[in-house]
């Protein structure tokens, strides 16, 4: 239970820290005021679109991160805690990247909104249309950590201190050693 609390808390803290990031990167996206309520200005402008894949981008680049940090600081025997975790967690931070992007600047915005004459331009905040790339970050974090698991030999045992399997030729530690018979004889050398 701690693993997976501690591991959910690690990731959503990065989460405020990725929507200051997507807020400085998102694309300026520029809205004509009529009768006090915003529209696209350009609605053939690709800023709506680039704001929601710079969102994209840093979610599945911190989900990778977190994975692969997570993988690596982590340990048999804890595989369903950082899995759980990393799910929760992502899913916080990817949520808490968004608002926080999005506040960044809200004031002000709604302030020229209710000041701005009708026809004038306004630019206004970052703000994620397809909520859909939520899931980005959670996907990016527990598919890696499961990449990772099924194709990479963990460098080295953290359960204890414990020897590993053994080699690729023995089984339980070289209790059981797969050493091919000689033709016409058993392991020990001896004819049948």
């Amino acid at each position: 239970m701690r693993t997976w609390i501690a591991t959910c808390l690690l990731v959503a803290v990065l989460g405020p820290l990725a929507g200051l990031l997507w807020r400085a990167v998102a694309p300026t996206v520029k809205y004509v005021v009529v009768g006090g309520a915003p529209y696209l200005a350009d609605p053939e402008s690709r800023g709506p679109i680039g704001t929601d894949m710079r969102f994209a981008l840093i979610a599945v680049i911190a989900g990778l991160g977190c994975g692969a940090v997570a993988y690596l600081r982590g340990g048999r025997g804890n595989d369903v805690p950082l899995l759980l975790g990393l799910a929760a967690g992502g899913a916080a931070a990817a949520v808490l990247a968004w608002r926080t992007g999005h506040m960044i600047g809200l004031g002000s915005y709604h302030r020229a909104l209710r000041h701005a004459a009708d026809g004038a331009t306004v630019t206004g905040v970052a703000d994620l249309r397809a909520t859909g790339l939520l899931v980005f970050w959670p996907i990016a974090a527990v598919a890696l950590y499961g990449v990772l698991e099924l194709f990479v030999k963990r460098l080295s045992p953290r359960d204890g201190g414990e020897d590993g399997a053994g080699e690729p030729d023995e089984v339980a530690g070289g209790q059981l050693d797969l050493e091919p018979a000689p033709p016409r004889r058993d392991v020990d050398g001896r004819e049948p």
